[in-house]
């Protein structure tokens, strides 16, 4: 009878799964060991639970040692074959346990008497969890197969294990901190600052991060309720999230990982449920009883210093905002926040997904905008403003607001008047962002052919990319799967998520960037995440060639997607030709092991680089020389050519797409590799800005990376410009040196910049 694998971690999929999963999370990990042995046709399963404070592996579920051991074996890190597993990060299979040196014996459990042992580590990210165990009496018993799935019911299990351990660690006293004095505002026309264009309407709702009152639960005086009823409400509840997980998880399918789960590990918590119905059996009123037990948990996870609970603050008042909904029987089936303007400090990206999933109307928020932030809002097309702390603090919740996200304007109590005209400018902007206007082919007013590619964020972005026409992908931005997880997304998960976005674009050429994650775009589940400067530290390049691993496992994700495609990759923030042919190098070796493997993969997989830094500008031509491709990442450039981070209001307005330093360098870029005949495009802001377009024509750009929305304004624009006066305009810009020269020539053509904000 052969090992059943691939059932195997089906098989878990479906324990682990939000339907199924029942409230004994210790019965939950002894149905796992089971299974495991079951269908591996292994004589014991084991895990093991890692104490990060105590650095020691405990026992927690096993099936084939003595049941007395649980609780009771105990292994250092390092100590023993499982404790070497947990602290070399990497599975270990030995044919003969007991020749290993490093074998642990323990009397009295019978693990002596199996001799094949494999083991691989339950890892979050880079964190330790624990350790899942195989063993058989016959030696030599488990191949390269069973590590592989051994592995993946692994990653299948850290998240689930982390988030129970989370939820038990959290239950500490913290003091509570005042409530913010809210300021009457004296005004009604809020100026900020835009980070993803669009309008808005709706009620404001503020996720302030003190307490529960802050959520839109009703009057806390409702009464009447009992203990049945809350529970017909906590099952309601438990019905519309495990839906709402099942939608998203459809609709968002390469980022959705289980991002309800927390709603729901909250609700199966009895210290959480079970002090409610408590209060609501001596007599506190449902609603404030619900109230108050969200509001201790609000407390307690936003004093905590682990930023993995204090992530879930807005999931505990979500969950309470619900309970007391469907307590009530509100006839709003959905509990969700269609009509509503979110306020906050601060939002995660998983927030964004799952409020987006919940039908928000917009955000208002009042910390500094993260990049990818304003690009998931924009995928997702759901307007952004940010706001100055005191300003969004003022805004009382319920207030009619219409949000202005195109200039960064928030109006309260709008009148007549301001709908009218809002109603009046969404019909234009539907006019100027028509895709039926978008032609196959762009061509600047001289005929000569212009290439529009999109920049994919989300596999929902795919599908505006198929309807403005786009002639490619000219930018994947593959850090958003790792961005809203809870731990790196293994090869296979993510070579899914790639395969789709290569077969919807039917053969057309998709260029994949490999992770970004560093400065603003920070992974909560890796170790490194308090740098002194983010933005100079472990980011992009640096962090995937220090991390060989997961490079490689996203590199063969790629290389497989891409078999049967057209498709490229690309390397950014590469600082010198050492960074790319270090990388490059890898991907070779990638492409080698598929070889070997007998994995289909296509040896024509053009490698390019991203020019973003003033380091990899001076030696551009060397680059060019490497590489298959260059891509101006005109963000970055010119964040790092002027030393101003773009996300900072102290000094967002040096940010200058139009100085001279940042002219000349795109001149260089766009020279060196038309020199060596090698392909150069452009991508970021800048590449659809109508203001610098007839400069990016004049020094001979001709491949656009963009968000594709703006195809329609972008093709009109290029349709309209001759080359030669292109040209000419461009060769007049890199002439002068001063920023005040340059405005002065864009204001003459009606290009003036507009004001920063």
């Amino acid at each position: 009878m052969k090992k059943r694998n691939v059932d195997l971690v089906c098989d878990i999929a479906e324990l682990i799964s939000l339907e199924e999963v029942g409230r004994d999370r210790r019965e939950l990990l002894q149905k796992v060991v089971t299974s495991v042995a079951k269908h591996m046709m292994a004589d014991v399963c084991s895990i093991y639970i890692y104490d990060e404070e105590e650095k020691v592996l405990t026992l927690r579920a096993t099936q084939g040692l003595e049941p007395a051991a649980i609780g009771t074996v105990k292994l250092q890190l390092g100590e023993g074959i499982t404790g070497r597993a947990v602290r070399e990060l990497r599975p270990i299979c030995v044919g003969s346990a007991s020749q290993s040196s490093s074998y642990k014996f323990f009397p009295g459990i019978h693990e002596e008497e199996y001799e094949a042992f494999l083991t691989v580590p339950i890892l979050r990210g880079l964190r330790r969890i624990g350790a899942l165990v195989v063993q058989a009496r016959d030696a030599n018993y488990f191949t390269p197969n069973d590590v592989k799935a051994l592995r993946a019911i692994a990653a299948q299990l850290a998240t689930m294990i982390e988030n129970v351990q989370l939820l038990s660690g959290a239950r500490v006293e913290a003091e509570a901190e005042p409530q913010p004095v809210r300021r009457t505002l004296s005004e009604n026309i809020l100026r900020g600052r835009s980070a993803s264009t669009g309008t808005a309407r709706g009620k404001a709702y503020t996720l302030a991060s003190g307490h529960a009152e802050s959520c839109l639960l009703p009057d806390p005086e409702s009464n009447g309720h009992t203990v049945a009823d809350f529970e017909l409400a906590i099952e309601k509840t438990a019905q519309q999230i495990e839906k709402l997980q099942r939608q998203t998880s459809e609709e968002l399918a390469d980022v959705a990982v289980l991002i309800f789960s927390a709603h729901l590990l909250i609700l199966e918590d009895d210290q959480f449920t079970g002090r409610i119905s408590n209060l609501i059996r001596t007599g506190t009123p449902g609603v404030k009883a619900i109230a108050t037990v969200v509001d201790e948990y609000v407390e307690v996870f936003s004093k905590s210093k682990m930023p993995l609970i204090r992530e879930k603050v807005l999931d505990v008042k979500d969950l309470g905002n619900r309970l007391t909904r469907n307590l009530l029987n509100e006839t709003d089936e959905e509990c969700d926040y269609r009509g509503q303007i979110i306020i906050a400090h601060e939002l995660l990206p998983s927030d964004i997904l799952k409020l987006s999933a919940e039908n928000v109307e917009g955000f208002i928020i009042s910390s500094g905008v993260t990049s990818h932030n304003a690009i998931i809002c924009r995928s997702l097309g759901i307007p952004m403003v940010a706001l100055a702390r005191e300003l969004a603090d003022g805004i009382p919740d319920g207030e009619a607001l219409l949000m202005d996200a195109e200039q960064g304007i928030v109006y309260l109590k709008p009148s007549d008047e301001v709908y009218a005209k809002y109603r009046e400018l969404d019909a234009a902007w539907k006019v100027l962002h028509d895709a039926a206007d978008v032609k196959e082919e762009t061509r600047a007013k001289c005929g000569e052919r212009v290439h529009i590619y999109a920049n994919i964020n989300l596999l929902s972005d795919l599908k505006p990319a198929r309807k403005f026409k786009a002639e490619g992908v000219g930018l994947y931005r593959s850090e958003f799967p790792f961005i809203v997880r809870n731990d790196f997304p293994p090869e296979d998960e993510q070579y899914v998520i790639y395969k789709k976005l290569v077969d919807q674009m039917e053969g057309k050429t998709v260029t994949f960037r490999t992770l970004d994650i560093g400065g603003d775009k920070m992974l909560s589940y890796y170790s490194n995440v308090n740098e002194a400067n983010p933005f100079l530290g472990m980011r992009a390049i640096r962090f995937s060639l220090r991390n060989k691993d997961i490079f490689c496992q996203q590199l063969r994700a790629f290389l497989r997607a891409g078999a049967e495609g057209n498709t490229r990759i690309m390397f950014p923030l590469v600082s010198s030709v050492d960074d790319f042919i270090n990388a490059r190098t890898i991907v070779y070796e990638c492409m080698d092991e598929l070889e070997a493997e007998g994995i289909p993969f296509s040896r024509e997989t053009q490698l390019g680089v991203m020019m973003e830094l003033p380091s990899a500008v001076e030696v551009v031509d060397e680059l060019a020389a490497e590489a298959d491709f260059l891509s101006i990442g005109s963000n970055d450039l010119i964040q790092y050519m002027l030393a101003v981070d773009r996300t900072n209001e102290q000094v967002s307005s040096l940010y200058l797409a139009h100085h001279p330093a940042i002219l000349r360098a795109i001149n260089r870029i766009v020279s060196a590799a038309m020199t060596l005949g090698k392909d150069v495009s452009i991508c970021g802001d800048l590449s659809a800005d109508p203001r610098m377009l007839p400069f990016l024509l004049g020094v001979g750009l001709r491949n656009f990376s963009i968000d594709i929305v703006n195809a329609p304004t972008v093709q009109r624009m290029v349709n309209n410009i001759a080359i030669k006066d292109a040209e000419e305009m461009a060769d007049a810009m890199l002439d002068l040196g001063r920023i005040s020269q340059i405005e002065a020539f864009l204001l003459e053509r009606n290009l003036a910049p507009a004001a920063e904000a």
